[in-house]
């Protein structure tokens, strides 16, 4: 009885938002509590993996940041192939409104950000940070309000979510890269061409992607560029219009079977392994100080600025249409809910301070977190209220 309710739970929408809630909370618990020790030694766990001359060595923090964080990648980059192909970005007329609200989205919360903090040179390598969009956090909270909602506002979340995500796949690749071994880049590019001719000679099953994705993966991470940028590579490769035997399309089958790993396992994990904050008198005071000010402003007011604004210019100019049956009280309340960072903004904080002290690490948490919660409660009454003549 007791499976078949959780089994029941898992298959909703809202599931994969609850987790990451859970798995934030019990972060946060373990931080604040007598578990602190044992929770920092836990991440701190150095593992190492040596095949002769290969030798990776990193703290399990890194592990699930740059390991488990490439195949969450490879799924987003699964669902960009799919819908720039066959699905709700197939078209212009599909990606107009969700891809002008996606750049107001990112450019309005970088200005947020940038205004607090241009004079530090360091704490001004974050201005990406609220330019992320939690796509698991907002469609659990949106799936939330059943039927207070037109589906229309879903696939439109679920488009500009997307187009988020490859923003973020750009901005990382350009801006929060290392010194460069063209070694490194050099073996990549060979077995990004190997995947690619795998492609073009209709190799359909997985294992042979894999293995060369395995690969691809260490030489990125050896490379300087930031190893998740693999899987979005290696997930561009993938045949989606080739069938095979069974007659199903290996992309939309490794999409299926990455599907619950990735937003049951994965997710949660990397929320648990980055969300943990130990909070005193000092650090809570810390929410005024520029980096969480901007991060919070961002993601609160940079995020419903942009979406909603360039939305409406594109609807009042004719570019594009208001999403079926929707009305512009929940497009706000949709536009709101697009600050909540969470996941995505904490990975990219975690590149973007790396490698300074831990003082920068602490206060993009705080803004993160407190940015993301705001979005979720506001977004969430504001769709409420809008919502009630629908049910």
């Amino acid at each position: 009885m007791l499976a078949r309710r959780l089994h029941r739970f898992l298959q909703q929408d809202y599931a994969i938002g609850i987790l990451l809630f859970i798995a934030a909370a019990l972060a946060m618990l373990s931080a604040n509590t007598f578990f602190a020790e044992y929770y920092d030694l836990l991440l701190s766990t150095p593992i190492r993996f040596t095949v002769g001359p290969l030798d990776i060595h990193k703290p399990l923090l890194l592990w699930i940041n740059d390991g488990l964080m490439a195949v969450f990648f490879l799924l987003i980059g699964l669902e960009v192939k799919q819908e720039v192909l066959q699905g709700e970005l197939s078209s212009p007329a599909q990606i107009m409104l969700p891809g002008i609200g996606a750049i107001g989205g990112m450019l309005i919360p970088a200005l947020f950000y940038v205004a607090f903090n241009y004079t530090d040179p360091t704490a001004i390598k974050g201005w990406a940070i609220p330019a992320a969009t939690d796509i698991a956090f907002a469609v659990g909270i949106l799936a939330l309000l059943g039927k207070r909602v037109p589906s229309s506002l879903m696939t439109f979340l679920l488009a500009l979510a997307i187009i988020d995500d490859l923003g973020a796949i750009i901005i990382i690749a350009i801006f929060y890269t290392e010194d460069l071994s063209l070694t490194s880049m050099g073996i990549a590019t060979v077995l990004l061409a190997v995947l690619a001719f795998f492609n073009y000679r209709g190799v359909t099953k997985i294992g042979p992607y894999i293995v060369v994705g395995t690969l691809l993966w260490i030489c990125v991470l050896k490379s300087g560029v930031h190893a998740t940028l693999a899987g979005v590579l290696l997930a561009f490769t993938i045949p989606l219009k080739v069938v095979d035997r069974r007659g199903r399309s290996p992309l939309k089958a490794l999409q299926h079977k990455l599907h619950s790993p990735v937003n049951y396992v994965i997710l949660p994990i990397f929320a648990f392994a980055n969300a943990g904050l130990e909070l005193n008198a000092e650090q809570v005071k810390s929410i005024l100080t520029p980096i969480p000010l901007g991060i919070v402003t961002g993601l609160f007011l940079g995020k419903q600025i942009g979406v909603f604004s360039f939305c409406w210019l594109a609807i009042k100019s004719g570019l594009a249409k208001l999403p079926t049956d929707s009305n512009w009280t929940q497009m706000y309340g949709l536009s709101i809910l697009c600050g909540i960072g969470f996941t995505m903004s904490l990975f990219i904080s975690s590149l973007a301070f790396e490698d300074v002290n831990t003082s920068y690490l602490i206060s993009d948490r705080i803004g993160v977190l407190t940015g993301s919660i705001l979005s979720a409660v506001f977004g969430f009454s504001i769709l409420y209220w809008a919502g009630r003549k629908r049910v």
